[in-house]
Order: C-alpha cells, then sequence, then structure tokens
C-alpha cells in the first residue's frame, strides 16, 4: 500500500472513530433517565401510579419503593426500633446501584427525610434530589427542628389519630391519617377516586423520636450538600403550605426552586402532568 493511500485511509479511519469517542456520553444524555420516587408518612408507592405512568411513557426507568410499614411492605409500624428501619428500602434501592450508576431521587413529603438520609450516605449515586413539597432538612437545619415545625404549623389533626403503644402516658408511638382530615386538607383538589384509594389504603406511619431523628439523618455539606437539590412547591398545600417550603428554603437553600400551580399536597394526585412537566425539565438539565 502506497504511503498516500495509508495516509487517507487512517484519515478516513479517524473520521469515523472520532464521533465514537464522544457517543457513550451523548447517548447517556439523550436517553431516559432512572427515576426513584419516595412517598410520604401514611402513603406508600401506590400513590405514584399516574406519575410513574407518565415517566415510564416518556422513556424513563422509574423505581418506586414502599418504606418499611408502608403500602405492601409486609413490617408493620409498631415493630420498627428506629427511623433506619424505616428508610432500610430506600437505602437497599441505592446499595443495588453499580458504582457508574446515578438516579434522580423524587421524595414528597415525609420522604425528604429519606431523600436526606441517602443523600448523605450515597452522594455519588443521586444525580439530583427533587424535594417535592416535603420535609428538606440540612446541615445547618437539625431534621428534629424542620418536624417540630411542621407540625406546628400544621394545627389541628381533625379525625386523624394517634396510637398510644406504649401507653396513654408516653409519646405516642404512631400516626394515622382520617378520611376528613385528608379530603379537607391533604386531597382538597385531587379527583375523589384518589380520595378513595387513599382511604382504602394509607397506613399508620411510626412517630419517631427526636434522637433518633438526629442521630440517623445528621447532614454534612461534604455529602448532603453536594448532591443537586430541586425544592417544588404546591401552590394550594394545605398541609406543608408554601408559607413553610419557603422557611426551609431560607434556611436550607437548594440550587432550584420550582412551583405546581393549582395543586394541593398530593401534587401527583391533583396535578401529574404539570408534575411531570417539572421532571421532564429536571431530566434535561440533568448529565451523567
Amino acid at each position: 500500500m502506497q504511503p498516500v493511500q495509508r495516509k487517507l485511509i487512517l484519515t478516513l479511519l479517524a473520521v469515523l472513530i472520532f464521533p465514537l469517542c464522544f457517543a457513550p456520553n451523548e447517548a447517556a444524555n439523550a436517553r431516559g433517565k432512572h427515576f426513584v420516587l419516595v412517598h410520604g408518612a401514611c402513603h406508600g408507592a401506590w400513590c405514584w401510579y399516574k406519575v410513574a405512568t407518565l415517566l415510564r411513557s416518556s422513556g424513563h426507568d422509574v423505581t418506586t419503593i414502599d418504606l418499611a410499614a408502608s403500602g405492601i411492605n409486609p413490617i408493620q409500624a409498631s415493630s420498627l426500633q428506629s427511623i433506619s428501619n424505616y428508610f432500610k428500602p430506600l437505602r437497599d434501592v441505592m446499595e443495588s446501584l453499580s458504582l457508574r450508576e446515578r438516579v434522580i431521587l423524587v421524595g414528597h413529603s415525609y420522604g425528604g427525610m429519606a431523600l436526606s438520609h441517602v443523600m448523605e450516605r450515597y452522594p455519588k449515586k443521586i444525580a439530583v434530589a427533587v424535594f417535592v413539597t416535603a420535609l428538606m432538612p440540612g446541615p445547618t437545619l437539625n431534621a428534629t427542628t424542620v418536624n417540630r415545625e411542621s407540625f406546628r404549623r400544621a394545627g389541628s389533626i381533625g379525625d386523624s389519630r394517634y396510637s398510644y403503644d406504649n401507653g396513654p402516658n408516653n409519646p405516642p408511638t404512631a400516626y394515622t391519617l382520617g378520611p376528613m382530615f385528608s379530603a379537607s386538607r391533604v386531597y382538597q383538589l385531587s379527583p375523589i377516586q384518589d380520595w378513595t384509594l387513599a382511604n382504602t389504603l394509607v397506613r399508620p406511619h411510626r412517630v419517631f423520636s427526636d434522637e433518633d431523628l438526629t442521630r440517623e439523618i445528621t447532614l454534612s455539606e461534604r455529602n448532603y450538600g453536594s448532591v443537586r437539590r430541586v425544592a417544588v412547591i404546591s401552590e394550594d398545600d394545605k398541609l406543608l403550605n408554601k408559607d413553610f417550603i419557603l422557611w426551609m428554603i431560607e434556611r436550607n437553600p437548594p440550587d432550584q426552586v420550582l412551583e405546581v400551580k393549582g395543586s394541593d399536597h398530593m401534587v401527583m394526585m391533583s396535578k401529574p402532568k404539570q408534575l411531570l412537566a417539572l421532571l421532564q425539565r429536571i431530566a434535561k438539565t440533568t448529565h451523567y
């Protein structure tokens, strides 16, 4: 083969191979992302049924989990010794990811505590954490402070009820949403079918001690703070209202703040398409 021909062939090969060097990253950005959806107190993976379907239809991978004693998880709330046990199903998902895999974590309401817990432990496996009208502690905002403030602002619990497995003179051990409280403060803008579904499926939520919360959700700038964080406000949330979310944002500023208009606390039920649009927007700006 003549030197000129060899040079021409090598040049052509270089032209063909060069784009392939960048193909994996481009393909990774173009294909769907992996979303992990985390429910709030008393709920389960079932509450994401609309958004999970929409995300999958849009080409994304979706994992919905039941935290311990939630949804169809077989553990009973009374058997949970620590909030660490409650979070274990989410830790199991994070452990199952390969070292190179990263996910978009989405937590709703009390699910923000679970997100914070795993952000501290698996920061390199999380591309972005999305707090959807969720509790959002931070390195300088103690989880106990956030939890107490949420209850203080919530006021009356209506027909919701506390359980006292250790006797009436001891702190409550579990909390269960009442149907009327749910209708007026949680699902007031959601289709009535979803409220009916919730009344069938909600379960008691274990009440964890301040000491337990502080021990299991102690957050650092190095780990928790290294993860990109988005806070989503629900305009007409009557449980964790806009003022409370802004209170947390002021004390623990995220990287981005978004808002869903005309939604109640159950954003995924009342405005699933609008929430999908925000998640799609976040996914498009998330590169890994």
